[in-house]
């Protein structure tokens, strides 16, 4: 999906989860394909026994890309040796929410008011999101993995 994709999604191709500056262009990841065409693109940081999803995005919605993406990280976490797979989106984002408590998830945290740190190290990200809902606090999800 190139530099391009992330930057429409995210603003840059820097992400900010827990006051940590990612690159989404130095994380793994997968690419789902539909022909020849990019139409999915996770990324994913593992970190001792923890695998964070950084990034998840499909350009198709209902075709199952987001899922199949899902489970490659999955996948990967697990051959990794990893207890959890976690993720932070914003308290917008209630598509976000739906689609992983659809897939195992559960919330983990709240950090009330972390965008307010976030916006001094990414000054664009807005003051309001999805449906004007004002970007204020940072959702943590997770799925425990077991042996």
């Amino acid at each position: 999906m190139g530099h391009g994709s992330v930057k429409e999604y995210w603003g840059s191709t820097q992400i900010i989860t827990r006051g940590r500056i990612h690159d989404a262009a130095d994380l793994p990841g997968f690419i789902a394909l539909l022909g020849e065409d990019p139409v999915g693109l996770v990324t994913y940081h593992i970190s001792e026994n923890e695998c964070e999803i950084v990034s998840l995005n499909s350009l198709v919605v209902d075709r199952g890309i987001g899922t199949a993406l899902l489970a490659e990280v999955k996948e990967r976490a697990a051959e990794a040796g990893c207890q959890r797979i976690w993720l932070i989106t914003t308290n917008d984002n209630l598509a976000a929410m739906r689609f992983y408590q659809r897939r195992g998830f559960s919330f983990a945290a709240i950090h009330v008011n972390a965008l307010e740190e976030t916006r001094r190290l990414k000054p664009e990200l807005s003051l309001t999101g999805l449906d004007e809902i004002p970007l204020s606090d940072e959702i943590e999800l997770e799925l425990l993995l077991t042996g």
